[in-house]
């Protein structure tokens, strides 16, 4: 530990450039699937702006419980089956996962891929449902 604050001592100039590119890093990565919105804004955005839920996880699990009006892409054949949400082009797509783990690489596909629109659930459909916001099972 002596150590680490010796070379932080005896290198400030490293250690600040390091600690500006690990900002920038880690504010680009947040970027780069879209912003994230809670589940009040995307009941919001639905609602107004006539938003389409896209939901990444297995179909198993969407299924068991999801958004009204969602539709499935699961995560794993996202890159083969983007093209399907072509008709959904030039509006808001929110994307929602498990957890919010997959939302951020499935946005950002979708950006690769077009769609300027994204935006993410934060937390996923757990804090959907943690909320005792509705779901539909088919």
């Amino acid at each position: 530990m002596d150590q680490l604050f010796e070379f932080v001592t005896n290198n400030p100039l490293l250690v600040a450039a390091f600690i500006v590119l690990l900002t920038l890093f880690i504010r680009n990565e947040t970027q780069r699937g879209g912003r994230s919105v809670s589940a009040q804004q995307l009941v919001n955005l639905v609602n107004q702006a006539g938003a389409t839920v896209v939901d990444v996880r297995d179909s198993k699990e969407y299924a068991a419980g999801h958004i009204v009006d969602a539709v499935n892409v699961p995560f794993s054949s996202m890159d083969s089956r983007w093209e399907e949400l072509k008709k959904y082009q030039g509006k808001h797509l929110i994307v929602v996962c498990k957890m919010g783990q997959h939302a951020n690489a499935a946005g950002t596909i979708l950006r690769k891929n077009g769609f300027e629109h994204v935006l993410k659930l934060t937390g996923g459909m757990m804090e959907w449902r943690n909320q005792s916001l509705p779901v539909v099972k088919s």
